[in-house]
């Protein structure tokens, strides 16, 4: 045992139990903020920007979150300037997600960085870890879309709706299935 509380180990990606106390209280504040974003008049954006800038890690000018939102922890999702999310969106921000600038985000879209061990042992006595995602600039994620742990989606890329993404997408492509697959590669042309 290395001595780290089982936080700094979900920090550094490393197994964890998800039994810290700090933990705990980090959840119970994600947990609060979300709730208050979620029941506040969808039309005060001034509260909504003020909650959404207290939960994320980092907010970006001219960004709009539509409730419901969902994270584990909030600080470990960074949204950055002009994008969009549509209703639904999960954040399970176990480790960090990273979404550009200029993101468009379908509505009902999942981003899981959770992960278990395969074998039943650790899995029962409850280790888990989690691996970074990156959403880059001017991506459009369809509706549904799960973007699973460790994944990379390349600036200017279009992801169908109902897609899932469990491995690292270039820039300027379009992938649809389960799993997501390329289908052609985008002009880069305005």
């Amino acid at each position: 045992m290395t001595g780290k509380t089982m936080r700094e180990r979900m920090l550094a990606g490393e197994l964890y139990i998800a039994d810290d106390p700090q933990l705990g209280l980090d959840d119970a504040r994600a947990q609060r903020l979300t709730h208050r974003i979620n029941t506040t008049d969808p039309t005060d954006g001034a509260t909504q920007r003020a909650l959404l800038t207290e939960l994320l890690g980092g907010y970006g000018e001219g960004s709009l979150i539509r409730p419901p939102l969902r994270c584990d922890y909030g600080y470990q999702t960074t949204f950055g300037a002009r994008s969009f999310a549509n209703f639904g969106l999960i954040c399970n921000d176990v480790a960090t997600i990273t979404i550009g600038d200029d993101v468009q985000i379908g509505p009902g879209v999942q981003l899981l960085t959770s992960t278990h061990p395969l074998e039943p042992g650790p899995r029962r006595d409850k280790w888990e870890a989690a691996k970074p995602i990156v959403i880059g600039d001017n991506v459009w994620l369809g509706g549904g879309v799960i973007v699973c742990p460790g994944v990379t989606i390349g600036a200017d890329t279009v992801v169908g709706a109902g897609s899932v993404v469990v491995r690292d997408l270039p820039a300027g492509v379009l992938a649809v299935g389960n799993p997501a697959r390329i289908v052609r590669h985008l002009d880069a042309g305005r």
